[in-house]
């Protein structure tokens, strides 16, 4: 009798593609924890403006409003390229774990605050767990893939950034109007317990086992610099003039404070910011790119739903909704381009192309009228996001493919510290150019009562609208379409100057492996 040999069934988890040492299913579990960590930190950017009106009348603090958002973002951007040191030197697991826990205290307790006083500490404390999970996240992938493999995996990031802007305040309007504002802040406890629990069950990274010197003194230069700057760009053209002695002292403090920093990182140990990393030219390129980009990008995510908002009326809900066109070609372009990068091995190709149809948006916006059609307004929106779409990744995955892995977590929150040090000066740079300009042509159309309007900013002629006769509203709203238009015209120019950036991105054969761990132990 012919004897029937029955073939083994071969072990799944063998069969299973290995990228960077690791299987897609561990990988998918990993990247589930850090895109949830990512969501959070950049949606509570921007979830609290459509709940702050309503947050000042709970807690009776109108004249500390815009501090709960300031707060937020200046601990963030200061503790980034502090967390990506960090990182560096005692292990991005745990220090992630850290920062993770801190947020988490940090969304609880700005929940349950009874004071405005309260909710300002709280959302600055929220903000100091926010710059790790930003910084360390897209270093975290820099550890768990190959940069080759990476455009994969990291077009999902992109996208979720870029959604969390547009989803931010249509959400804090859903939550204030059927629950409460408060959960714009509780909401944050169960997803953030998730990706802890993820990180702590799912994610095994090297760390190296030797003494290390914390340059305090670095880290408080830096700080105070950063700080001075984000306070001109919050009080400048609104609470003092630009030539005030409040910002002319700022500028001062941010230019010394910031030179002693650059001084202090020639001669420290171990320094916050190594200076060495410069002499890259790829990390000189994508910093500057990142910065210029982030200036830019705001022209159109901010201030696209406010001309909805003033111009046509719409809720700030209603306003969010009408931005998917741009969500969808962020993802469009953030996943396209990531696979793209994936089988090719090529990435320079995409800033460039993103920076052109980013100037080629803003140019369509600076066309708009009083009764632009949604659907005109929808297909500018998707050029604007499948430029965005191109431009988050790149400058992150270029830098890390050409640093080593004892100073990338270093290099990737350095270059997300200065795309969000740029993101705050576009949002005040377009909006001091957007009230001026408003005032301008007030001035040309309704030059009796263009003073009382534009007095107290753009906010304050928004309370004012309501109350204006047809005609005089008319005219008004005519002159906030120039002042829009005036706006997107003058965005060009930044998205020009990162187009001549990109230029100069050099490009490198992508590694097919990660960093190599070397005498590295696992945790």
């Amino acid at each position: 009798m012919k004897e029937i040999i029955v073939p083994k069934t071969p072990d799944v988890a063998v069969q299973e593609e290995k990228i960077g040492g690791r299987t897609h299913s561990e990988i998918k579990y990993i990247m589930t924890a850090l895109m949830i960590a990512m969501l959070l930190a950049a949606l509570d950017q921007s979830i609290v403006a459509t709940a702050l009106p309503r947050i000042a009348s709970d807690l009776n603090g109108l004249t500390k409003l815009s501090w709960v958002a300031t707060s937020y973002l200046i601990t963030s951007a200061i503790a980034t390229p502090i967390y990506g040191k960090f990182g560096d030197m005692f292990g991005r697991k745990k220090i992630f774990q850290i920062a993770i826990v801190i947020f988490l205290a940090g969304s609880a307790l700005s929940g349950l605050s009874q004071t405005m006083n309260q909710l300002v500490f709280f959302r600055a404390l929220q903000g100091i767990g926010a710059g790790g999970l930003m910084s360390l996240v897209l270093a975290i992938i820099g550890d768990v893939i190959p940069p080759r493999q990476r455009g994969r995996y990291q077009g999902y990031f992109g996208a979720v950034f870029g959604i969390s802007s547009v989803a931010g305040p249509v959400l804090g309007g859903l939550f204030t109007e059927h629950l409460s504002w408060r959960w714009i802040f509780y909401i944050n406890i169960p997803l953030g317990a998730l990706a802890l629990w993820l990180v702590a069950t799912r994610l095994q990274l090297p760390i190296k086992k030797h003494k290390h010197r914390i340059d305090y003194e670095g880290a408080v230069l830096l700080s105070t610099s950063v700080l001075s700057l984000i306070f001109i760009t919050v009080w400048a053209g609104v609470d003092y003039a630009w030539v005030s002695w409040q910002i002319l002292s700022l500028t001062a403090s941010t230019i010394i404070f910031g030179m002693l920093f650059i001084w202090r990182e020639r001669r420290a140990a171990e320094p916050i910011i190594p200076l060495k990393l410069f002499r890259n030219d790829i990390m000189t390129v994508s910093t500057i790119l990142s910065f210029i980009t982030g200036i830019a990008m705001f022209a159109s995510i901010l201030y696209i739903p406010l001309y909805q908002q003033v111009v046509r009326g719409l809720s700030p809900t209603k306003s969010g909704f009408l931005m998917l066109p741009m969500v969808m070609g962020m993802f469009v372009a953030s996943m396209g381009s990531g696979l793209l990068i994936t089988k090719y091995g090529r990435y320079r190709i995409f800033p460039i192309i993103g920076t052109l149809l980013l100037a080629l948006g803003l140019w369509l916006f600076s066309h708009l009228g009083l009764t632009t059609s949604y659907v005109t307004l929808s297909l500018w929106m998707a050029v604007i996001g499948l430029g965005l779409g191109q431009l988050f990744q790149v400058p992150t995955l270029a830098v890390q493919n050409s640093t080593d892995r004892h100073n990338m977590g270093t290099a990737t929150s350095t270059v997300s510290f200065f795309r969000s040090i740029g993101s705050a000066l576009g949002g005040a740079i377009f909006g001091t150019i957007l009230i001026s300009r408003l005032t301008h042509h007030l001035k040309e159309t309704l030059p009796g009562i263009a003073g009382q309007h534009v007095a107290g900013g753009l906010s304050g002629g928004l309370q004012q609208l309501e109350h204006l006769p047809a005609t005089i509203k008319h005219d008004v709203l005519a002159a906030y379409v120039l002042s829009f238009r005036d706006m997107f015209l003058i965005a060009i120019p930044f998205v020009v100057a990162a187009f001549v950036v990109a230029l100069f991105l050099r490009e490198t054969p992508l590694r097919e492996t990660a960093h190599e761990t070397g005498a590295d132990t696992t945790t």
